[in-house]
């Protein structure tokens, strides 16, 4: 039972009382705060991680365009929110499982995930690991240990929770990370995860990007408290404020809520203060909610730079260099989409081949019905874009099974 210290007077306390500092190292100019200590990191990790930024930047541009092209039907973004989200990956073990919200693409590319695999995902073609039953940027990577995203906001954060438990009754020595905006903060789902972490002692650590928007509504009309940290002394959880354009901030503090996480079998709580650049998504206008000059000011704390500056300082970047990376990333962007979008969706019969062990007769039934209409009115269809062949051809086997090896889910 939890004591409380006594008092005779009705005294009320509003959390005024208690401020929460933002943790910060790296400057933008690329040098550190004084009295600030860059976390170990060496050369090879250092230019990984800048690798990743800036080849989720440069998918980011190139998909956002592409939609607007007619060739995508939805994007979203990381832009902005790349230190937040690669810092956190580049400080956990490979073997950690990562849940997501939606604009953790960065994280993917950390861990390996290719644009090859991104654009599968997005076209929807045969070799999307969701076998193109899902809207673009649902991703999910069995191998690379990053749990399928869901549409529905905060459903993944209780889930989290539930996998940690899970690792802890393994005894493996792995967390569970799951990431969600500051709106989603505001879901029950939230609130009844870090209830549930807390009291079963699990390792797991939310990690909450403040981006200052939840869609068009801005933070100040979400929550009246200072943020989201102040949240974790209801739970008695361990919780830090970072600056979440700071790449080395981010790392350092992740790194240490791992370490609680999986020593101690304690949740943590990260609150990121970082910025969306870009629109909450290809289907937003963010013009009008929110001004240039915001943007702008921004802009001018992008964390791309802040680490290219910092990597300069340390002689391990050059201006040759990063125009050299630009140029092959956005070639290997443009030549890998064209390939996707080539290759033909996955066949018809997979819609219902492994939602259960055994295809259901209802399932059967609608899948034949399906089958019917589209023989009844075949101008509607792309010609050739589904195979009502049960008998899958060999390319379609070969699609499927290097999905089934590493499609994420559980």
């Amino acid at each position: 039972m939890t004591t409380t210290q006594e008092i005779h007077t009705p005294d009320f306390l509003s959390g005024d009382e208690f401020s929460i500092p933002t943790f910060r190292l790296l400057q933008q100019d690329g040098t550190l705060h004084e009295g600030g200590e860059a976390p170990e990191l060496d050369r090879d990790q250092a230019l990984k991680i800048y690798h990743a930024m800036v080849a989720t930047r440069v998918l980011d541009e190139r998909m956002m365009a592409a939609q607007r092209q007619g060739r995508l039907s939805f994007y979203m973004q990381c832009t902005g929110e790349e230190a937040a989200v690669i810092g956190a990956a580049a400080a956990l073990d490979d073997a950690d499982m990562i849940m997501a919200q939606y604009r953790e693409q960065g994280a993917l590319v950390y861990r390996g995930f290719s644009y090859d695999e991104f654009m599968n995902q997005l076209f929807g073609n045969e070799l999307d690991y969701g076998k193109g039953r899902q809207m673009p940027i649902h991703y999910g990577s069995r191998k690379l240990h990053y749990m399928t995203i869901s549409s529905p906001l905060a459903t993944q954060i209780p889930q989290a929770t539930g996998y940690a438990y899970g690792q802890k009754l393994a005894g493996d020595g792995h967390c569970t990370i799951t990431f969600f905006g500051e709106g989603a903060a505001s879901e029950g789902d939230f609130h009844a995860a870090l209830n549930m972490a807390a009291v079963h002692e699990v390792p797991v650590i939310f990690f909450c990007r403040n981006n200052g928007y939840a869609i068009s509504t801005p933070s100040i009309e979400q929550f009246a408290a200072d943020g989201v940290a102040p949240r974790a002394f209801g739970y008695r959880m361990h919780v830090i404020r970072v600056d979440g354009n700071d790449i080395l901030a981010v790392l350092a503090a992740t790194r240490k809520a791992r370490h609680i996480a999986v020593e101690q079998n304690k949740p943590v709580l990260i609150e990121a203060m970082t910025y969306r650049l870009a629109a909450h998504s290809s289907s937003d206008d963010p013009s009008g909610y929110r001004s240039k000059k915001e943007e702008e000011a921004w802009r001018d704390k992008d964390p791309i730079l802040r680490m290219q500056n910092w990597l300069v300082a340390q002689q391990w970047w050059n201006e040759e260099e990063e125009k050299a990376l630009q140029e092959q990333l956005r070639r290997e962007v443009l030549e890998t989409m064209k390939k996707a979008e080539k290759r033909p969706p996955p066949p018809l019969d997979s819609l219902v081949s492994d939602v259960y062990a055994d295809v259901t007769p209802a399932l059967q039934r609608q899948l034949d019905r399906l089958k019917s209409h589209i023989r009844k009115y075949p101008e509607a269809y792309p010609k050739g874009a589904r195979s009502l062949d049960p008998d899958v051809s060999a390319t379609h086997e070969a699609g499927a099974r290097h999905a089934d090896d590493a499609r994420g889910g559980a």
